[in-house]
Formats: structure tokens, C-alpha cells, sequence
């Protein structure tokens, strides 16, 4: 009876657009959004609005930030001889949980994929070899997904570093295999950033 109501099919399209969210996920977001308070409704789209209007990538690192650099990029309490890159900022933040890992980070917002028209130029590896070539970093830990594109990544990284004469760690395996970061528990991501290993 509501699918024909224009505007309350508009909110479920819209919702179905989010990751993993179906038509039916989405219907029944839509329909919790209309029982809610008009001023919850209100709270959820200004939410929205400023973190479209707020947050932006941080111009060192590329995770998400308000303040540009990014408190992890300023904080004096990390290691700077250390640089842990990521595919994507939920894995930085799968990291950070553990609090296993005390240096800097990259995140390269995608991994390399040829079949997908994804390649080096796609994703931030050009401004990682910018940071390495400082002389300052020692050691470059790869921590992309244990998949067929973070594995091609993590060798396309090594054979790009090793030159420079940074030592290049990858994340010890304990997490399955395709398996992605942000959904892996934070015990097994400690274990996997405390027994890395050279590449």
C-alpha cells in the first residue's frame, strides 16, 4: 500500500542504494523512519548533510577527517619510522581497536584489480612512494585483505619499496583468507599485526 506512495518509495530506493541493504532491509528502515519523531528524522538527514559537508580525506594519510592532517597524522606519540597501509579506512579502524599498532598509516582506497580497470593509478600509490621517499620511514607493514586483489597489492608494494631499502612487513596469516578487516575480530588482528612478517 505505501510503494505507492512517492515519497516513501523515493526513501526506500534510496536506502537500497547503502551497502548490503535489499529492497526489503530497506522497506523496513523506511518504515521505522516514519514511526519515528519528526525531529529524530530531522537529527538523521542534518547528520547526513555534515558529514558530507564536514569530513573529506586527510591530505597526509587519506582517512577520513574533520582536521586536516588527521589527529593520527599529528600525534607525537606515533612511531613516524612506521607506516601500516590499508585498503580502506574500516581497516585502519579494525587496526586502532587493538591498539597493536603505534606508527603512521596510509590508506590507498582500493586495492589492485586489472579485471575491474583498477590499477596503481586508481589508488594513493604514487603519494605512499612520496612519504617513503622522505627517508625517514624504516618499515612499510602491508596490511591489505587476505584476497586475490590485497595479496596482488601487497607484491606490487614490495617490489615497488624493496628498492628504496624499506623494510616491508605483511600482516602474519590468522585471518582467513578473503576475508576483509573491518569484520575480523580484534583479538585475531593483534595477533596478525604482532607476528607480521618480512615480504
Amino acid at each position: 500500500m505505501l510503494d505507492s506512495i512517492p515519497s516513501f518509495t523515493r526513501l526506500v530506493a534510496e536506502l537500497a542504494k547503502f551497502p548490503g541493504v535489499g529492497r526489503k532491509t530497506a522497506a523496513r528502515l523506511a518504515y521505522f523512519v516514519l514511526r519515528q519523531p519528526e525531529a529524530d528524522a530531522d537529527a538523521l538527514a542534518e547528520a547526513i548533510r555534515e558529514v558530507k559537508k564536514n569530513i573529506r580525506f586527510c591530505s597526509v594519510c587519506f582517512h577520513l577527517t574533520e582536521d586536516d592532517p588527521c589527529p593520527l597524522c599529528t600525534d607525537p606519540g606515533r612511531d613516524e619510522r612506521v607506516i601500516c597501509v590499508v585498503e580502506q579506512p574500516q581497516d585502519l579502524l579494525a587496526i586502532e581497536r587493538t591498539h597493536s599498532f603505534r606508527g603512521r598509516y596510509h590508506v590507498l582506497h582500493g586495492a589492485l584489480s586489472p579485471l575491474d580497470g583498477i590499477g596503481p593509478e586508481q589508488i594513493r600509490v604514487a603519494e605512499l612512494l612520496a612519504r617513503l621517499k622522505s627517508g625517514q620511514v624504516e618499515e612499510l607493514l602491508v596490511a591489505t585483505n587476505f584476497s586475490v586483489e590485497g595479496d596482488a597489492t601487497a607484491l606490487y608494494l614490495a617490489g615497488l619499496v624493496k628498492p628504496l631499502g624499506v623494510r616491508i612487513t605483511r600482516l602474519a596469516h590468522g585471518i582467513p583468507t578473503g576475508s576483509d578487516l573491518e569484520f575480523v575480530d580484534d583479538a585475531t588482528v593483534f595477533r596478525a599485526v604482532e607476528g607480521r612478517r618480512e615480504l
